[in-house]
């Protein structure tokens, strides 16, 4: 090939010096480019200047080409500016090159340089490796004198070496890519490194053996889990497969090539499964390819997975059965209910007395000299067990799993109990009545959310169960810290819904108005789920006349029972106004909907769910009752019709419009009179509450 190149060399010299008889600065500019470009694709530059010693390649090389076509000098350096080679000045070879070369690393760069001697053109050309990137530069300098005269010495010669190198090279590349084609089946180079790159990988990457083995019974390849399984010695390649040291049986098959579908073979302690076809079939010449699966591993790791699946069950089951309901004992109990059986044998529950309450708990609960924490649920495989009964109350001493589980914040371990002496000493008689009852260890957590601990859960295990062990520490901690955030979400649904009834019940009348047009009575029920909005008055009117409210604010919680207020005061206001009911259930609709924008307004403003909290959806009924004509005017506003009981038992609802509920706007109100005899009872109510 360095022949072939150097001849290009010429041949591309003689081209030059041929059209630049009468350009002679241009002909050394081209001579200088087409040997700065054909030097730097010689094959295999790239290959030296990343080698261990370039110069002892890249110099004898320059000066080959240098004296084969008439440089005046020939420079390769690295992409550092550092020479590798130089012809002219070969000392300063491990030196930097002058001038700057920073363009040439995109593409050959020709300069025009002026010296005491001449018009010298120099030509610096990037070295490519295959991937595309720069490895280094060639530079070629010659001075535009000598370039005429060389090419007109050398020009037969020159010629000639060009003719035969090039028609060398195109019958050589031809010979060279048609038989490259054929071995390849039509893959060029990338194709074919491409493919050995994933065959290699993929070969020594599966988790199965495989073993080659030719015509002739001799191993062609083997991966590297194959010579794990069979225990193949390190050049096991051109060996054959009767010198392995194989199984008898095993030999016989793989040598023989016939067909086989996890055929179970003893190797050593190893249950191997094989699956062995011919590759003759499928165009690969006489021979077999056999792959080897370990079924003992696969057994042990089968076995493995259902103990993690046996172990992760509990907490599966206790995202689905704890915290179904927002109270906090029931909530406990579901904790203690879903441990059992699967994680321990017993289960107790401990709450600070805060937390029942709905309350934060105080620092220092359930450490001695602390708050205590009470046993509030309990479960286990029997429904009689030595523990504090549900109840009772603990307080922890200073050693104990409880309170180190409680002060360190991380679940304890006790994996024999009759040598915890700080858990026997704090009550010996109940601990020596929980270890005659076979119970033998306990993991203590304690119950923490948002940084708050809340109470401890203690497992134990007794009879015949294995003791806790460490592994099952970090499990009890994740069981535990699932169940915490539904009893302290129960906690938090506790203490908002003990507040909203609070004040519901202070913002509804504590006693009724007196007044002689009519006999009331009432009775107030909160809902099971939550407190609501409902609110009822008894408002006294000019002429003796009465009005009767009843309202409801959809939802639960605080803010319909702070709602349900606001509603209220402002039927009070207005009723003082002496309004017909439909004009006041009129002004209470635009007072609501000027309330709900004001409300939608907080939200955009950035407070987060403010502006979801509209108040679209209360409802009301308002009526006046007249005792002197027994007339009754009532108006509703999207709420349920009053009952109305007549003297002789009958009970009927009242025809009435219904209407639009409060905030909704766009439909007017409609009242309806009705003729009320002496002895009849008139019942308002709401649908969900029942405020009578």
């Amino acid at each position: 090939m360095l022949v072939v190149v150097v001849l290009l060399v010429g041949a591309a010299l003689t081209a030059l010096v041929l059209q630049a008889r009468n350009y002679a600065t241009s002909d050394a500019a081209h001579r200088t480019r087409a040997a700065a470009v054909t030097l730097s694709r010689y094959p295999g530059m790239a290959a030296a200047l990343d080698s261990a010693d370039p110069t002892a390649v890249l110099q004898p090389l320059a000066l080959d080409v240098q004296k084969s076509g008439g440089f005046d000098y020939i420079v390769i350096f690295g992409t550092n500016g550092i020479r590798y080679a130089s012809t002219d000045h070969p000392e300063l070879i491990g030196q930097h090159v002058y001038g700057s070369y920073q363009g040439a690393l995109k593409g050959p760069v020709t300069t025009t340089e002026t010296t005491p001697l001449g018009h010298d053109m120099d030509t610096v050309a990037p070295i490519a490796r295959p991937d595309g990137s720069v490895a280094g530069l060639v530079s070629v300098g010659q001075s535009v004198k000598n370039a005429t005269s060389v090419a007109a010495r050398q020009l037969p010669v020159l010629l000639g070496g060009a003719v035969a190198a090039l028609a060398a090279e195109t019958g050589g590349a031809v010979l060279v890519r048609r038989r490259l084609r054929r071995q390849t089946h039509g893959q060029g180079p990338a194709e074919m490194t491409r493919m050995y790159e994933h065959h290699d990988a993929v070969l020594h990457a599966v988790r199965e053996g495989v073993l080659i083995v030719g015509g002739h019974g001799r191993v062609v390849l083997a991966n590297d889990e194959a010579r794990r399984l069979l225990e193949l010695p390190p050049e096991v390649e051109g060996r054959p497969v009767a010198e392995l040291g194989l199984d008898p049986g095993l030999a016989e098959l793989l040598v023989s090539g016939r067909a086989a579908t996890d055929e179970v073979h003893l190797v050593e302690d190893r249950l191997l499964a094989v699956n062995n076809r011919p590759t003759a079939p499928f165009g690969g010449g006489p021979g077999s390819v056999a792959t080897v699966r370990d079924t003992t591993e696969l057994r042990a790791l089968a076995g493995q997975a259902e103990a993690v699946r046996a172990r992760l069950r509990p907490l599966y089951d206790a995202g689905l059965r704890v915290g179904t309901t927002l109270d906090v004992v029931r909530t406990a109990q579901e904790l203690a209910d879903v441990a059992v059986p699967g994680f321990a044998d017993f289960v107790t529950v401990e709450l600070a007395e805060a937390v029942l309450r709905g309350d934060e708990p105080l620092p220092g609960t359930g450490i001695a000299g602390g708050p205590r924490i009470r046993c509030v649920a309990a479960g286990g495989i029997r429904e009689e067990w030595p523990f504090y009964p549900v109840g009772a109350q603990i307080s922890p001493l200073p050693g104990t799993p409880e309170a180190t589980a409680l002060e360190s914040g991380r679940a304890t371990l006790v994996a024999e109990l009759r040598r915890a002496r700080a858990w026997r000493a704090r009550d010996p008689r109940t601990a020596e009545r929980i270890l005659a009852f076979g119970v033998h260890s306990l993991i203590s957590a304690p119950l923490k959310a948002r940084g708050l601990t809340l109470g401890t859960v203690t497992f134990w295990r007794a009879g015949e169960s294995a003791p806790f062990g460490e592994e099952d520490v970090s499990f009890a901690e994740e069981l535990v810290a699932r169940a915490a955030m539904c009893v302290d979400n129960a906690r938090r649904y506790t203490r908002e819904h003990r507040m909203a009834e609070t004040l519901q019940r202070s913002l509804l009348p504590r006693s009724l108005p007196r007044q002689s047009a009519l006999e009331v009575a009432y009775r107030y029920r909160p809902a099971q789920r939550g407190v609501g909005g409902d609110w009822f008055d008894v408002i006294p009117l000019p002429g003796f006349r009465v009005a009767l409210v009843v309202g409801d604010v959809v939802g639960h919680g605080l803010h319909a029972a702070a709602t349900m207020g606001r509603l209220r005061t402002a039927v009070l206001n207005f009723s003082a106004l002496d309004l017909p009911p439909d004009e006041l259930l009129a002004r209470l609709d635009e007072l609501v909907a000027h309330l709900d924008q004001g409300e939608a307004a907080a939200g955009e403003g950035g407070i987060e769910g403010e502006g979801e909290r509209a108040v679209t959806g209360a409802t009301c009924l308002y009526a006046i009752y007249d005792p002197v004509s027994g007339h009754c005017t009532m108006a509703r506003a999207g709420h349920p019709p009053p009952a109305l009981v007549q003297t002789d038992g009958s009970v009927e609802f009242v025809d009435l419009p219904a209407g639009p509920p409060l905030g909704v706007g766009g439909l007017p109100f409609e009242t309806t009179e009705l003729q009320l005899a002496p002895g009849t009872a008139l019942v308002l109510y709401t649908n969900e509450d029942f405020p009578t």
